[in-house]
This record gives structure tokens, sequence and C-alpha cells, in this order.
């Protein structure tokens, strides 16, 4: 017997994104377009009428003021459903306070459209998760290197960071390095751990508010996978 289709709400102000967007999620296996707004003052009527299981949500559609409140509204009203966050804002402050009130993932709209076929399913899976692509500075970290907190990253571990980076999974990096997923995931711990931070995103910033992380090319996309 097939699963129940991961029923969706697309909400974006922009017709033809949004338009082409339910048209190619509907032809997906297991995903079903449920509705689609290009008002924010229409969502939660629509949320209501339709009850999806996931709004994709560009927060420009809200005012400045008021997207955490719209967020927290899907997330917590009656019916409550997963959001997962689809936008050209960028700004590290509205993500970190969307992933706070417990956002599915935060995607920047430079990503490409299998990242978003795998966001949507990920929100099925057993393990909560959140997923992150931000454009971010891209560069080479020192090989070894101590940052303003006294941190210090063994050369593995920097090379690990290195790739995530670059936008590399763990089951990516493991096979570019020939280790195993697990012994990546136990870098990563120990690096969150070194950093003081709770994410991949939280520690490529850290590392690169450190300095171990020079700016460089800004075209490519930093993609996170985090359990919570």
């Amino acid at each position: 017997m097939s699963p129940t289709p991961i029923r969706v709400v697309i909400a974006d102000e922009q017709s033809l994104l949004r338009e082409s967007l339910c048209a190619l999620l509907d032809t997906e296996p297991g995903i079903e377009i449920a509705g689609q707004t290009g008002r924010a003052d229409e969502l939660l009527p629509l949320v209501a009428r339709t009850r999806p299981d996931l709004v994709v949500l560009d927060v420009r559609m809200a005012p400045a003021g008021s997207r955490e409140s719209l967020v927290s509204r899907l997330l917590h009203g009656v019916p409550a459903c997963h959001v997962l966050v689809l936008s050209m804002l960028d700004q590290p402050r509205l993500v970190q306070s969307l992933l706070d009130l417990g956002i599915h993932g935060y995607l920047h709209k430079s990503i490409g459209y299998g990242v978003l076929v795998d966001a949507v399913r990920a929100q099925r899976e057993t393990r909560s998760y959140q997923t992150v692509t931000l454009p971010l500075h891209r560069g080479a970290l020192h090989a070894v290197g101590t940052g303003a907190s006294g941190s210090e990253l063994s050369a593995r571990e920097v090379e690990i960071l290195t790739h995530a980076a670059a936008a590399l999974s763990n089951r990516q990096i493991a096979v570019r390095l020939g280790i195993a997923e697990g012994t990546v995931k136990r870098h990563l711990s120990n690096i969150f751990a070194k950093l003081d931070a709770v994410s991949r995103l939280d520690a490529v910033n850290k590392a690169a508010s450190m300095r171990f992380i020079h700016p460089g090319d800004t075209r490519g996309a930093h993609r996170l996978r985090v359990a919570n």
C-alpha cells in the first residue's frame, strides 16, 4: 500500500515561480499540491481549509515585522503544519530566528530543484531535521588554526569543515575522504563542541568569524542537513 502523499501548499508572491513549483512538485511521486497563494492574508485561511502537511513559504510575502508571527501561527495553529521557507532573503538573524521557532528548513532560491524535493520529502523522516541552504563565502581553511576563543581544529576536522562549507553532505564527505559516514559525524560533533556550535550553519559562521574561513567565491550555496 502506497504511503499517504505529502500535501503541500506553496505560498509565494511571484506568480510564475509559484505556479511552476506547483506544476513540478505535483508530478513528484508521494507529493500532492493542496493549494497555492500569493498573498499573506490568504495563507492562514487556505491552510485551515486544505490542512496541508507542509507549507513552502517565501517569508517576503509578509511585512518584515510580522514574518516570525506568521510562521509561528502556521507551526502552532489549528491545524498545525511544517514550514519550509524558500526565499531570496539571506539575513542570518532572520534565518536563526525562524529556525529557533521550529521551521522544517530554510532554503535560498539559488538552490537546485532536487534540493527542494529532498527537503520536502525529508519532513516525513522519523528523525527531525532542519535543512538550510544559504549563499556563504567559500574558501580554504587553515590546516590548523586557533581562533579568538582559543578553539583549535585538527587537520582532519579542518578538512571535514572545508567540505561541509562547500555544500557536501556527510555521505559525500565520507566518499571524498575515503572514510565512514559515522566518522564524519563524530568529527562534526567534535567541531561543534570546540566551536560551541549547535549546527553546521553555526559552525561555519563561527569559523568565518574566527578567520578559519577566508571570504571567497559567493556563488555557491551552503547546504545543511542538521539532526535536532
